[in-house]
This record gives structure tokens, sequence and C-alpha cells, in this order.
């Protein structure tokens, strides 16, 4: 069922550093992502593939990792992630994109949750160090990084507190914690009338 797996596709940002994950499935997620709406169908984006070693951790180099976690500078060695899709979009075809980068995204996440393995949408990249590390031409505009593997982590959802706090924490035992917004909170009505 959709909202399952919606439910279950979290942003994860420690994985399982031995379960590699192949190119075909790499090619199936993006797959995915190509199946899926396009604004104008122009169909501007692309992705660089990374899931070998000594590109991983190059890549892993460039991104800034949970913001709202300020003592934590990222998943250790065996819990980075063990592929990328780096998202960019050729200028040529769409200079500005709106809704694209996202609806790929999450389709990606969607299709690697159902795989039983799980993501992170990344903007927090060095793009200028990144475009050098993957020799990535002028004429592509870099979106976003896409991390992908083995989910090592618990991600449990909860309602926002009293206070409005919408920051994700980690407990004692480093399950994550997502505060999540009511549904009567983020409906609006405002009584439309002709």
């Amino acid at each position: 069922m959709l909202k399952d797996l919606v439910c279950m596709n979290r942003s994860i940002r420690r994985y399982d550093a031995t379960r590699s994950i192949s190119k075909e499935e790499l090619f199936e997620l993006v797959n995915l992502a190509r199946l899926s709406p396009s604004a104008a169908n122009r169909q501007p984006i692309k992705y660089v593939i990374v899931n070998e070693k000594e590109e991983l951790d190059k890549v892993f180099a460039c991104i800034g990792w949970a913001a709202y976690l300020q003592d934590w500078k990222g998943p250790e060695p065996n819990q980075r992630p063990t592929a990328y899709l780096i998202m960019i979009t050729e200028l040529q075809i769409a200079p500005h994109v709106n809704v694209d980068p996202g609806i790929s995204a999450q389709t990606i996440l969607l299709g690697a949750t159902e795989m039983g393995l799980g993501g992170c949408m990344i903007s927090s990249v060095n793009k200028s160090k990144l475009r050098r590390i993957l020799k990535i031409p002028n004429y592509y505009e870099i979106l976003l990084t896409i991390a992908i593997g083995k989910p090592d982590e618990r991600v449990i959802l909860e309602e926002v507190d009293k206070e409005g706090d919408i920051r994700y924490w980690r407990d004692e035992i480093g399950d994550h914690h997502v505060p999540k917004r009511k549904l009567e909170d983020i409906i609006i009505d405002f009584n439309i009338q002709e």
C-alpha cells in the first residue's frame, strides 16, 4: 500500500556499509524517475551514478549531514552510504527547473524503500568541489545528491510538540525521531465563496 511505503520512506543517514548497491539497482531507480512526470515533458534531469569505494569517499567529503544534529559530522565509515545518485540538470534543455527534482527524488526514494534500501536527499553539498571530482561539465547544474544504502538506523515519526519544535533528534540509544505536524494543522479552509 502506498501509505505504508511513504511512512517507511524516511531520510536515512546511517547505513550498513557492508551492503553494496549494484549499478543495475541504481539503473532501476533512475528508470523510475525517468518514467515520472516532467514539467512540459522537457526531461532535463540526468544522473551521475557513484558506487565505487574511491568515488564514494570523495563524494562523502563534499556533503553536509543533518544540520539539526550539531555534534554529528555524518556517518562513521561503517555506516556510510554505498551509493550516490548525483542529480544534475542539463541547462541547454531547461535553464530553470521547478518541480522535476522533487518528483524525481521522491520517486527514487520510494523505489529504494520498496527494494529494502533507504536514502536521503542532500542539498548541503560543496557543488564546485563535487563538479571537479566527478568532472561534471559546466552546462550541467548540480541540483542535489541522493545517498542510497541499506538502512542501519531506526526512524520514529511522532507529532510536533506543543512548542511547535520540528527539529529531528536522536535519543540515548541512537533512534532518530522526526516530528510531524498534525493533519489538521496543515489543511487550511478559507471558506471559499463565489
